[in-house]
């Protein structure tokens, strides 16, 4: 048997205030952008464009999904599939925090089926870095037509270099461990927490799991470009599909190393800045990418809050 699980208490509230927040600056791009002409653009995408649009965006949380369950089979955990689903949807509520932290709320859902948090905030940190690889390989295609993104994807390269560094020094963060197990206090136990996840995390950075992950990574988020060059196309947009995809990944690129909530701002900046490069009017670039925002972060939020608010369920005992 099982038994709904509630989000209660600050958990909530976190749900809440990020979501109030990050709508609240999309109203208020929405009218600065001109209602006009974001209803234009839903009328040339269409319902049938919309449909194709929503198909393409739930192929990336299928196959996100697919590797979630991946990375949790590496530390031995294998939920029923439609609860485990439900879950890890669940955490898309909060994906308008910064840098998505907030979809980590899954691992306050997984553990009432013995999956200890060490695990499932080493999976979540394994599958943000594995966003990052592969939005920063798709933003190489298209790069050669605007060269001027270089410094961004060279910064991105670095970072990632060092991430990965940092996961696979098993030496350095034992080292650290033990230094930080001869002091006290709240900030120290957070540091203590975090090298213990990372060094869990190491076992979702084998050179094989690796590769399924990126390649899972890829096509996930390769999906929403396509959904974001369909919706250019229907809009009349002259952009190929090699630069629609370079404006989708650098955007998402951007939004991830600005560290606001779901990306707001330094994403949606990118985007317009490109699509006015390519010969778009800015309340026709603003108009994309609203549409394109709408059907990518806030369905997602969307849909996480329509999971909590039906029913995550639990063990029993």
């Amino acid at each position: 048997m099982t038994e709904p699980t509630k989000v209660t208490g600050r958990r909530y509230r976190a749900v809440i205030i990020s979501i109030i927040i990050a709508a609240l600056g999309y109203t208020a791009f929405s009218l600065w952008a001109g209602w006009e002409e974001v209803s234009k653009a839903f009328v040339e995408v269409g319902i049938t464009g919309i449909v194709i649009v929503v198909v393409l965006v739930l192929i990336n949380y299928l196959l996100r999904f697919i590797r979630w369950q991946k990375y949790l089979a590496i530390f031995g955990h294998k939920l029923p599939f439609w609860d485990h689903l439900r879950i890890y949807l669940a955490g898309f509520a909060l994906t308008t925090t910064p840098g998505k932290a907030g979809e980590a709320l899954r691992s306050f859902l997984l553990e009432p089926y013995g999956v200890p948090f060490k695990h499932s905030l080493a999976a979540f940190l394994s599958e943000r870095l594995a966003d990052l690889i592969a939005i920063l390989l798709l933003s190489f295609i298209g790069l050669s037509q605007y060269p001027a993104a270089r410094p961004l994807i060279i910064v991105s390269v670095f970072l990632i270099i060092i991430a990965l560094l940092a996961l696979s020094n098993s030496k350095l963060l034992n080292k650290l461990l033990a230094k930080l197990a001869k002091r006290r206090g709240k900030f120290v136990n957070l540091l203590s927490q975090l090298c213990h996840i990372l060094l869990e995390a190491q076992q979702c950075h084998k050179l094989n799991v690796i590769v399924t992950a990126t390649i899972l990574s890829i096509l996930a988020w390769g999906a929403e470009a396509v959904a974001f060059y369909f919706i250019l196309q229907w809009m009349g947009a002259e952009v190929s599909l090699s630069f629609a995809i370079f404006i989708y990944a650098l955007s998402m690129l951007a939004g991830a190393l600005s560290f606001m909530p779901g990306g707001l701002g330094g994403a949606e900046a990118v985007m317009i800045a490109l699509l006015i490069l390519k010969g778009m009017t800015s309340a026709e670039a603003v108009a994309a990418t609203l549409l394109i925002r709408f059907a990518t972060l806030w369905f997602a939020v969307g849909l996480g809050i329509s999971v909590l608010l039906i029913k995550i369920t639990k063990p029993n005992g």
